[in-house]
C-alpha cells in the first residue's frame, strides 16, 4: 500500500448528511450548479474538497467545513461555519491553496478523522468503510467524520488523519482505536501506513522503506531534504536522528494484475517502486 496517496496538500471538507452520488459533488443533493462550480474552482485552487458527515447521517442544523494545509509546512487546521451551502463559495479557495489561513472561521486545535464510506463511488468503501467509521466514533466522537471518495477504494477502510493528511488502508474496525491513539501520540502504524497526502507518491514510498528499515515509526523522526524524480524512479534524500540518507527506487508495473476498485470489469498492473539502495550521507 505504501506510495499510493493521493498528492493534496489543501483541503476543504463541507458537512452533508447524503446521500452522495457516484461523483459527490455533482452529483449530491447540493443547490443547482454548485457542486460543479465548486469543483472547477477547487481544481483550479489545488484544493480537495470532500463531503463528511457524521457516522449514521445524522443531520444538523449549522453547516460546517473544515480548510486544511496538511502540509509539508507546518499543517493547520481551521473550522468554518456556513450559513448555506452557497456560502462555500465566497470562501478564497486560492489562499487556501497556496497554504494560507482562510481568515474566515476560527483554528481548530483537535483532529480529524476521515473514513471513506461513498458506496457510491465504489461498493467496498461502504462495506468496509462504515464498520470502521462506527467503531472509531465510539472512542472518538467529536473527531471522526464518514467521507466521500478521497483515494485507493483497493485499500478500504481508508483511514486519512488531520491535520498531517497521512492515509492509512486497510484498516479493520477492532484495530482503529490502537492506530488512532499512535498518531495521537505522533507515532505512525507503519503496517497500515500508506503515506502523507502533502508528498508525491515517489517520496511517499523511499521514506516508509527508510522509516521501516531504520524503525523510525515517530511522525517528527523523518525530514524531507529534497527529491529527484524520473519515469524509471527516484532519488530522495531525508534527515533523521539517525542521520541522513538517500533512497534510490525503481518505478516498474506491479507484478501482479488486479482490479483497482471493487466494481473493475477489469485487471490492471498499476506502477509501484521497488527499493534499490538505501545510503547513508556525511
Amino acid at each position: 500500500m505504501f506510495g499510493t496517496a493521493s498528492t493534496v496538500r489543501s483541503w476543504l471538507l463541507i458537512q452533508h448528511p447524503g446521500p452522495w452520488g457516484r461523483l459527490a459533488l455533482p452529483d449530491s443533493r447540493l443547490p443547482d450548479g454548485l457542486g460543479d462550480e465548486l469543483r472547477t474552482r477547487a481544481a483550479a485552487s489545488e484544493v480537495r474538497v470532500l463531503l463528511i458527515r457524521r457516522p449514521g447521517r445524522s443531520a444538523e442544523g449549522t453547516i460546517g467545513a473544515f480548510a486544511i494545509r496538511s502540509g509539508p509546512e507546518e499543517p493547520w487546521v481551521e473550522r468554518v461555519a456556513l450559513p448555506r451551502f452557497e456560502a462555500a463559495l465566497e470562501l478564497d479557495l486560492d489562499r487556501l491553496g497556496r497554504g494560507e489561513r482562510l481568515g474566515a472561521g476560527v483554528p481548530h486545535e483537535d483532529p480529524v478523522f476521515l473514513v471513506c464510506t461513498h458506496g457510491r463511488h465504489d461498493p467496498c468503501c461502504a462495506e468496509r468503510g462504515r464498520p470502521l467509521a462506527e467503531a472509531l466514533s465510539t472512542r472518538f466522537p467529536d473527531e471522526t467524520w464518514e467521507s466521500s471518495h478521497f483515494g485507493g477504494d483497493r485499500f478500504a477502510g481508508n483511514l486519512v488523519v488531520f491535520p498531517h493528511g497521512f492515509y492509512f488502508g486497510r484498516v479493520r474496525p477492532e484495530e482503529s482505536e490502537a492506530l488512532v491513539r499512535m498518531y495521537l501520540d505522533g507515532r505512525l502504524d507503519l503496517e497500515r501506513l500508506r503515506g502523507r497526502s502533502c508528498r508525491p507518491m515517489p517520496v511517499q514510498a523511499a521514506e516508509h522503506f527508510l522509516r521501516e528499515r531504520e524503525g523510525l515509526d515517530r511522525i517528527q523522526d523523518v525530514e524531507l531534504e529534497d527529491a529527484t524524480t524520473t519515469p524509471s524512479g527516484a532519488r530522495v534524500r531525508f534527515r533523521t536522528g539517525a542521520g541522513r540518507f538517500e533512497v534510490h527506487l525503481a518505478r516498474e508495473p506491479d507484478l501482479v494484475a488486479r482490479r483497482l476498485t471493487c466494481h473493475s470489469q477489469h485487471e490492471e498492473r498499476p506502477p509501484t517502486y521497488g527499493l534499490l539502495a538505501i545510503e547513508p550521507l556525511t
